[in-house]
């Protein structure tokens, strides 16, 4: 059985779980999210973007 869940649900879940059982500070987390969207409107979003695919990728591997 394969399940397939987006990357953002998954971060979503560590987030929650830091903030409930690590005592990360909510705005904390809130700042990390905003340095995340102004970050995708530098230079960096593509080596970013195809960093994150090629650590899924082998993450997931082939399935030939």
């Amino acid at each position: 059985m394969t399940v397939s869940l987006p990357l953002v649900v998954l971060l979503g879940f560590f987030a929650w779980g830091a903030v409930k059982f690590l005592g990360v500070r909510t705005w904390i987390v809130v700042l990390i999210a905003l340095f995340g969207f102004w970050l995708s409107d530098t230079f960096m979003a593509p080596v970013i973007e195809s960093g994150t695919r090629s650590g899924v990728d082998i993450v997931n591997g082939s399935h030939d």
